[in-house]
């Protein structure tokens, strides 16, 4: 039985509320895997907690993640099934936006069908080269255990440059030290993902793809390397992190109060 699903555009969490549906219909279709869910309620208690919206020290974040893009020799996108249920078509536009980058499909809880459908769903938006999809090319990372370990040889192993949105901590860690440089989208700032990450945006990131784009945009047309470098030299990925568990703990304390 499909249930009819009506929630008011005037309802004050309705944007959050349309995504946890986008999610559920990713499991449904096969994109997402039933641990996808607990990870997407998890990350929604973090975003209640910022007041659901981009706050200064992520559109910071942001910045120094479109330089650091387009600054790299060969930047990879990694894709996993909640990236690709929330924002397949956005990321097909920060791919198009971003030269010499590559998308590629890993996943924790990996099978052979999801991996499918996750590539059909990236097709949909015009995205043909998908890496991570053929088993001849794959490798392992160093000291990584799970099936995240599995990676392209023709991406994510020989990026200078991984942005992995929606991250597991092993791998980040893992990345780390494989000398890459790291970018992660995590609402939760004390996870191990984002400590360990060189630039770490803590939004939603439905809010963060878009944002993206129009900086990388930006920069194309009025920054030069050395603008791209300073930006990127500069970000203090624990600043921005404290920064945003300020906010958290301070704004809500100041609605109480």
């Amino acid at each position: 039985m499909t249930r009819e699903i009506t929630i008011p555009t005037t309802h004050p969490r309705y944007t959050s509320l349309m995504t946890r549906e986008k999610i559920v219909e990713g499991y449904k279709s096969g994109l997402v895997a039933l641990e996808g869910l607990i990870a997407h309620g998890r990350g929604e208690c973090f975003d209640y907690l910022i007041g659901e919206q981009s706050i200064e020290s992520a559109k910071l974040a942001t910045e120094a993640a479109a330089a650091q893009l387009l600054i790299s020799n060969f930047p990879v996108i990694s894709v996993n099934g909640n990236v690709a249920a929330l924002c397949s078509e956005l990321l097909s536009s920060l791919y198009r936006s971003v030269k010499k980058s590559m998308l590629e499909i890993n996943l924790f809880y990996y099978t052979k069908e999801r991996e499918s459908k996750i590539s059909n769903e990236l097709a949909k938006y015009g995205v043909s080269n998908i890496l991570g999809t053929n088993p001849k090319n794959l490798v392992k990372i160093p000291e990584l255990e799970s099936n995240r370990r599995s990676v392209d040889c023709n991406g994510i192993f020989r990026a200078d440059t991984v942005f992995v949105p929606l991250e597991d901590g092993d791998r980040t860690l893992a990345l780390k030290k494989m000398d890459k440089n790291v970018i992660t989208v995590d609402l939760n700032p004390l996870s191990r993902t984002s400590l360990a990450a060189d630039i770490t945006i803590v939004d939603n990131i439905i809010r963060v793809i878009p944002l993206l784009i129009d900086r990388i945009q930006y920069h194309e047309k009025n920054s030069n390397e050395s603008d791209l470098m300073r930006i990127v030299k500069t970000h203090d990925n624990k600043k921005g992190l404290k920064d945003a568990l300020f906010t958290m703990n301070k704004d809500r304390v100041d609605r109480i109060t």
